[in-house]
């Protein structure tokens, strides 16, 4: 750590960052886009929320330990499943689908982390990190959802007819499932390769602004980064493969898909 002071923000100034809030209010208003309650509900929850989340991270940093922080980690998993599923309704037994798959992307990467000893297995890393993790395997799940409904609608006739020439149903969806995989991982490689060009990331930003040396920083920044694609990956790989089988009926048929 280096000497530089902490920057510290009161409560009173995290209420008057709502002035920011009021510019999105405005813009929306001019606009005309109807989302001004929206934005405010969305304000009002997000303060309450990561005040009371702050407040359980006191306790579980100091009483929990490293159980408590997987457990967390553990009920992350299982809300990011949930708000997964619910972007891709049409899609049979969604919600178990995206909870496995983020599970998957948790588990494979943090697991491997802690195993190799990257970091410290501490709450105050394993939270944020686990976080971080949740997050980007929960985004890859909801692309990879929803593009496998547009690949099952769009190709359907093409999927139909290889399944009259004999072929299996893993077979006949083959080449719409690499396309949804694909396009779900696409933001997790552009992030990626411009990381530190474009912007400086979540992590990165916030140990420097604790006082963390960049270098220190960037270190933290890369095994965070490495982290997140794999994730990615293992998660669209799975909601892709578990929703390709569950499309097809016992009579080897695509299933009608409604909703949305």
């Amino acid at each position: 750590m280096s000497g530089a002071t902490v920057p510290h923000v009161g409560w009173v100034g995290a209420a008057a960052a709502l002035a920011f809030v009021g510019i999105a209010v405005l813009v929306g208003w001019r606009e005309r886009l109807a989302l001004t309650r929206d934005v405010v509900v969305a304000s009002i929850r997000a303060f309450a929320q990561l005040a009371g989340v702050g407040l359980l991270l006191v306790f579980v940093f100091e009483r929990a330990g490293l159980w408590g922080a997987l457990l967390w980690v553990a009920v992350m998993v299982v809300v990011a499943g949930g708000v997964a599923a619910r972007r891709a309704p049409a899609l049979p037994r969604a919600r178990a689908t995206a909870t496995t798959a983020v599970a998957s992307g948790t588990v494979t990467t943090l697991g491997l982390l802690l195993a190799l000893r990257l970091v410290p297995a501490e709450p105050r890393i394993v939270i944020p990190i686990g976080g971080m993790v949740v997050a980007g395997s929960m985004q890859a799940s909801t692309l990879t959802m929803r593009g496998l409904v547009a690949e099952a609608r769009s190709t359907r006739p093409r999927i139909e007819a290889a399944l009259a020439l004999g072929l299996l149903p893993a077979t006949a969806f083959a080449p719409s499932r690499r396309t949804a995989i694909r396009n779900a991982v696409i933001p997790a490689i552009d992030a990626t390769r411009v990381v530190g060009l474009i912007s400086l990331p979540g992590t990165m930003t916030g140990l420097i602004l604790a006082g963390t040396s960049p270098l220190v920083a960037v270190r933290y920044q890369i095994v965070v980064m490495y982290l997140l694609l794999a994730a990615s990956f293992v998660a669209a790989a799975v909601v892709a493969r578990r929703s390709a089988r569950l499309l097809f009926d016992d009579g080897q048929r695509l299933v009608d898909l409604v909703g949305e």
